[in-house]
């Protein structure tokens, strides 16, 4: 093995490896993955001095609890996370947002995220990965890309082949806001709901359920009434379009999504609000707001400007 490596104490809960994801595949029934918050996954990468589509460790509430074996190196986690650093029999308090060193026989323990569910740990190297298709994110549901389309395991150990040796100490100083209400375009089956389904769709509130994962995130509420039919022909499906199954209740579609289904879609939720959307944890309440697809356009432009001018702060 190589001399640089971590050895994964205790993996946590839905831990990963990914990156941007992959392109252009959804006519093999591949959707994109990649990161779910694609904001904290830049930052984290850009906060030890990687390429923007190098690989990180997503993880879900708990994170890992790994050891470090090898030369120096610095690592980030972004996110509302709660994590320590062990080094031999001093604990050192972590920090969003801000780089550390590790060194040999160091210790990070990845507590847990705190009232949002993903957090990302990135390291100033390259893990020794395999790349499936031009990107190495992690789909556990279909079985693809590296680690053997597998989460991280406890007693694992991950080669690092590569240490850019940015031992720089960066810090941003960033605070992930929540969101209420969730922005969205009707969707192309939006007809097929009564005007008093579409009514409850926008003015009531739905709670996350504890059945989401990165496949898709169910709510429940008030039912929404189909008038048309509950099923049509399997179509396209896209990164958060919200489809609506005969019992009423949505369904917003994540990273890992199914690329075709069934079920009529009422709406679409718009770009720019994808990265807080996939951080509110069950039990969290939303409203859905409708704009036009020109406003959804303008709001992404406008949160990606944000996102760049956070990493030009780094």
């Amino acid at each position: 093995m190589n001399k640089n490596y971590i050895e994964i104490i205790r993996a946590g809960i839905n831990s990963t490896f990914q990156d941007l994801g992959r392109n252009n595949l959804y006519h093999i029934g591949v959707p994109f993955s990649g990161a779910m918050d694609n904001r904290n996954y830049l930052l984290a990468n850009k906060l030890v001095g990687n390429d923007h589509n190098d690989p990180v460790i997503e993880f879900a509430y708990q994170g890992p609890h790994l050891k470090y074996y090898g030369d120096k190196l610095n690592i980030a986690i972004t996110g509302d996370v709660t994590f320590k650093i062990k080094k031999g029999d001093n604990f050192v308090d972590g920090e969003c947002y801000q780089s550390f060193i590790l060194e040999n026989n160091d210790e990070l323990d990845i507590i847990s995220t705190n009232k949002s569910v993903y957090g990302y740990l990135a390291i100033s190297g390259k893990f020794d990965l395999k790349f499936q298709w031009s990107s190495c994110s992690t789909n556990t549901k279909a079985k693809i890309g590296s680690n053997n389309g597998e989460k991280l395991s406890d007693n694992q150990k991950i080669t690092i082949k590569e240490i850019n040796n940015n031992f720089v100490n960066k810090k941003l100083n960033y605070v992930n806001t929540k969101i209420e209400n969730i922005r969205v375009i009707k969707g192309t089956n939006f007809n097929y709901f009564s005007e008093e389904g579409k009514k409850i769709f926008f003015k009531n509130e739905f709670k996350v359920s504890k059945l989401s994962d990165r496949m898709g995130m169910r709510l429940e509420g008030k039912k929404i009434e189909n008038i048309v039919d509950t099923n049509i022909r399997s179509e396209g499906l896209i990164k958060g379009v919200i489809q609506v199954p005969a019992d009423g209740n949505p369904i917003i579609m994540l990273s890992d999504h199914g690329t075709i289904g069934g079920y009529p879609k009422i709406g679409v939720v718009v770009s720019a609000d994808y990265d807080k959307l996939v951080q509110l944890t069950p039990g969290s309440t939303i409203k859905f707001q409708e704009i036009d697809l020109i406003s959804a356009e303008t709001l992404f432009k406008l949160y990606d400007l944000e996102t760049q001018n956070l990493i030009s702060q780094i």
